[in-house]
């Protein structure tokens, strides 16, 4: 006879909570409050995690326009350093007439003149740069039209900070709270609205979070898509081809590669035809580009005296991600545990950004979003921002400098120690971001028991090939870290997972989830 009593249905892991993991996080909580207590009612009502940190991340958008006033007012338009000085330069409203949309030419279609011929952006990012040129209104001056443009623009933007940061927060089920560190992201705020990058951040986001849900083939249109906007998310490829190696989910692998092909092919495919001179002028552009603002090439080119030429730098740029992508792969078969997609991710993007001719201020935003899901820890997280904002402040600074006759601003030496300290800043983070995975009891997304949070079929999937000490573990070998080891692939069964009615914070040293002192 059955049973009359009810099961309990099983209960959810707890969300993780920064203020109740991360010193910093808990510091900072003092200004709303302090950490959250045991009895909060966490996630209930209308302001869930999610929302919160959406509105966060259009708030800090909304403060990165303000920024940008007083180039949005004058800089922009009258004098050749201003913009430089007040630190709010954006490609966008100079390109509205120097690429032909004031005109109303056809991206790709239409010639330009001028040293570039054809629009040098990649398909999907000239369709929005079009997009925002049909909403901007005719009449007025050029300044004017300018103006509205980059309005314009800003609020397509802005609709794309809302999506990543949604995107972000879902990926990781159980630490939604993560997305802060992209929302309050101080060099997101203040590059978000140079350039167009935000687009291909968005796309690339989004097809983590499908990933993460184990919708490989949507993962897979989104990450063409991704590529079809900017160069770099086709880069997320070699972690997703390392890790489905590692863990046999070849029919995965396959299947996003097909959705991404061919999502790239029916955006570039009608242009590539039509247009094929327009079409390329991106690669060409690319590859004939001289060594430029923020790179190694050009802090080399300028300390030895020597001008590198475009192929040489080329060919070297190539070998050290060629270099990248093999330590990549030795990482990825040999640590004791299979890495978390986001750890690879970031390794082979900052890689990219580390090696290529040119460093855009705003190329940190490509990176912003995996560093939140790959190293959640916000003091690591704010060093680096601190190195990105301080050079973000010195290519204006230094463009200032040697745009003006008077040379006010910053000298060639000061920029290239501003070179040196963005290097520096990214290194550290994979250098912690490396460490956590040879040593997964450090990573903090695992010690609370999860194997992979954004790595959909390959979370808690066995391994089917590994190499050297992953294939022949010591039988013997002490704990990596002192404590408990954690039980990956079982959330909530960590020696730190957060456990509902415990309160951590309720006396001083009495944190049971406290991470190893690093």
């Amino acid at each position: 006879m059955p049973s009359l009593q009810k099961s309990s249905p099983p209960q959810q892991p707890a969300v993780v909570c920064p203020t109740r993991t991360d010193d910093v996080a808990a510091a900072g909580s003092a200004l709303i409050g302090g950490p959250v207590g045991r009895r909060a009612l966490l996630g209930a009502g209308q302001l869930t995690p999610v929302r919160v940190i959406a509105l966060v991340a259009i708030g800090m958008f909304a403060l990165g326009m303000v920024q940008k006033l007083p180039c949005y007012n004058w800089a922009w338009f009258r004098g050749s350093t201003s913009q430089y000085t007040h630190a709010c330069y954006s490609d966008i409203p100079h390109l509205f007439a120097g690429r032909g949309f004031a005109d109303g030419l056809v991206p790709y279609f239409d010639r330009i003149g001028g040293d570039i011929p054809f629009l040098e952006y990649p398909v999907l990012t000239g369709l929005f740069m079009e997009v925002a040129a049909w909403l901007t209104p005719g009449g007025g001056t050029l300044p004017e039209r300018e103006q509205t443009y980059w309005m314009v623009n800003a609020g397509l933007l802005m609709v794309c900070t809302a999506v990543l940061a949604v995107c972000v927060a879902k990926t990781h089920r159980r630490r939604p709270w993560d997305a802060l560190l992209v929302a309050l992201a101080p060099a997101f705020l203040l590059t978000a609205t140079i350039n167009w990058d935000l687009l291909a951040v968005t796309l690339a986001a989004a097809s983590l979070l499908m990933w993460s849900r184990g919708r490989t083939l949507g993962s897979g249109v989104l990450l063409g898509l991704a590529t079809a906007a900017k160069f770099y998310p086709v880069l997320l490829l070699l972690p997703l081809f390392l890790l489905c190696w590692r863990a046999g989910k070849w029919r995965e692998f396959g299947t996003a590669v097909l959705g991404g092909a061919g999502a790239w092919l029916v955006v570039n495919l009608p242009v590539m035809l039509l247009a094929p001179e327009g079409w390329k002028q991106f690669y060409v552009f690319s590859t004939e580009r001289n060594v430029d603002f923020g790179s190694v090439w050009l802090f080399l080119s300028q300390t030895t005296g020597g001008q590198i030429p475009p192929a040489t730098a080329n060919i070297w740029a190539l070998f050290l991600m060629l270099l990248a992508a093999a330590g990549l792969t030795y990482l990825a078969f040999t640590a004791p545990r299979r890495p978390r997609l986001a750890q690879l991710a970031f390794l082979i993007v900052a890689a990219f950004v580390l090696t290529n001719k040119v460093y855009s201020p705003q190329y940190v935003l490509w990176l912003i979003p995996l560093a939140a899901l790959a190293r959640p820890r916000w003091r690591d997280f704010l060093v680096w921002q601190a190195c990105e904002v301080m050079y973000f402040l010195a290519i204006w600074f230094y463009l200032a400098y040697t745009s003006s006759g008077n040379k006010q601003g910053l000298p060639t030496d000061g920029y290239q120690f501003a070179i040196v300290l963005h290097v520096l800043g990214t290194l550290y983070l994979c250098a912690l971001i490396v460490r956590d995975i040879l040593v997964p009891d450090r990573d903090r997304v695992r010690q609370d028991g999860s194997d992979d949070p954004s790595g959909g079929v390959l979370d808690g999937a066995e391994d089917v090939f590994v190499l050297g000490r992953a294939a022949h573990p010591a039988r013997h070998a002490a704990p990596a870290v002192e404590g408990p080891r954690v039980d990956w692939g079982v959330p909530g069964s960590g020696p730190r997972a957060a456990a509902p009615g415990n309160d951590p914070w309720a006396a001083p040293g009495s944190n049971p989830w406290a991470a190893p002192r690093e």
